[in-house]
């Protein structure tokens, strides 16, 4: 018993410093990282200086009419 909740706790423990842990941006629909995957565009900069990569379907539209 001992020993299944050292795991437990190790486990839990390495999930709070794994590297695929990304703070959410731009509306929670983007995630903060160094670089963007492919299917994923940079619109904004988060505050610890990373690229806030979101899908373009989520991004807002340019207003054409707008001049």
């Amino acid at each position: 018993m001992k020993l299944l909740l050292l795991t437990l706790a190790a486990l839990l423990l390495l999930s709070q410093f794994s590297p695929g842990g990304t703070r959410k941006c731009w509306n929670l629909h983007g995630k903060c990282r160094q670089k963007c995957s492919r299917k994923e565009r940079v619109f904004v900069y988060c505050t610890n200086n990373k690229m806030c990569c979101v899908k373009p379907k989520y991004q807002p539209k340019e207003n054409p009419w707008k001049v």
